[in-house]
């Protein structure tokens, strides 16, 4: 909106000065249609800055880096490049104050745009001198398609025990559209789900949620997962997934990763040996005599004894805890039926 509010004022200016030209003495009555064509041209020019800026979506700042100082002086880098085309330029008044005019109001424009498409980057250089953002402060942190579709950030977003800023990158959203416009009705469905917990995240007025739509000259070419690397890398904050392989990678380059599913394993309740539960022994084991049951938090039970009292609750007694990739599972013996 920002940007089309700019265009459009842009457009009014160069049409202001057209008018302005067309009323000044300085075109002369002959020929009598040289005033308009001038205005034409003027807005012809308008037309085309605004189309260049349209093109040209990749803004790099540092193609403008030595001109960086003149965006937040744009009247001042107007009149240098005046001096510099000074000796190209009409001379004579009011010619060389029309054409400085027209030039400040281009470079003006340039300037403006520049600094609104680029609002989100950190990292602003000129000749021989970098600046860099120093980050302070909590990191955000950037969302993978395979967390979306677990669905469970959301829930442990409302719990409010992540304060950071939230980033879904536009070409993850693109992956997800692409998942849910799947033929496939499991992945579609899958599809549906992430795009339903992308809209439950932004409606939630609590949470601090952002869609980059920027595009990084780095990421031409580049797989969805090296894109997310690239871009946790470039905001200094951390991936969010599940993915295991993604997982991996992110660690290669220096990035921090949160897997959602090592931290539902850090947040199970720890069992002891020695310790009684209470388990309903849902089906059959691997090994002989084997039952296995679940926990509420999903965590697998292998009852030596339990095979049968399928479909029972029974009362064991916790010999083993086994930690995995996969998650917990516990190994117990079986001890007494629980009377219902």
């Amino acid at each position: 909106m920002a940007l089309l509010v700019l265009r459009f004022m842009f457009v009014l200016v160069a049409a202001g000065l057209g008018v302005q030209l067309i009323r000044s003495p300085a075109l002369g009555a002959e020929p009598a249609n040289l005033p308009w064509l001038v205005f034409g041209g003027l807005m012809l020019l308008s037309a085309a800055v605004i189309g260049i800026d349209m093109f040209v979506r990749r803004k790099q700042l540092d193609t403008v880096s030595a001109v960086y100082v003149g965006l937040l002086v744009g009247l001042f880098l107007t009149y240098v490049l005046r001096l510099a085309l000074n000796p190209i330029l009409p001379e004579k008044p009011p010619f060389n104050q029309w054409s400085e005019l027209v030039l400040g109001m281009v470079i003006c424009y340039t300037c403006i745009s520049l600094l609104l498409q680029t609002k989100d980057d950190f990292r602003f250089i000129i000749p021989y001198v970098e600046f860099v953002k120093e980050v302070k402060g909590l990191k955000p942190y950037v969302l993978d398609t395979s967390v979306v579709i677990d669905g469970r950030i959301a829930d442990v977003v409302e719990t409010k025990i992540l304060d950071n800023q939230l980033i879904m990158p536009r070409f993850v959203i693109a992956e997800l559209q692409a998942v849910a416009d799947s033929s496939d009705r499991l992945r579609r469905s899958r599809g549906r789900r992430g795009l339903d917990i992308l809209n439950r995240l932004s409606n939630n007025t609590e949470v601090d949620f952002k869609i980059y739509d920027r595009e990084l000259p780095d990421f031409a070419g580049q797989p969805v997962d090296l894109k997310l690397v690239l871009l946790a890398k470039y905001l200094d904050g951390k991936i969010v997934t599940n993915d295991y392989n993604l997982n991996k990678v992110a660690r290669l380059h220096g990035v921090g990763v949160i897997n959602l599913n090592d931290l539902a394993n850090a947040l199970k309740p720890i069992v002891l040996p020695g310790e009684n539960l209470e388990v309903r022994i849902v089906k059959f084991g691997e090994e002989a005599g084997q039952g296995v049951g679940y926990l509420d938090d999903g965590t697998m039970i292998v009852v030596e004894g339990g095979r049968e009292h399928l479909n029972k609750s029974v009362k064991i007694a916790v010999t083993s805890v086994l930690q995995t990739s996969a998650g917990r599972m516990i190994f117990g013996r079986y001890e007494t039926a629980v009377k219902v």
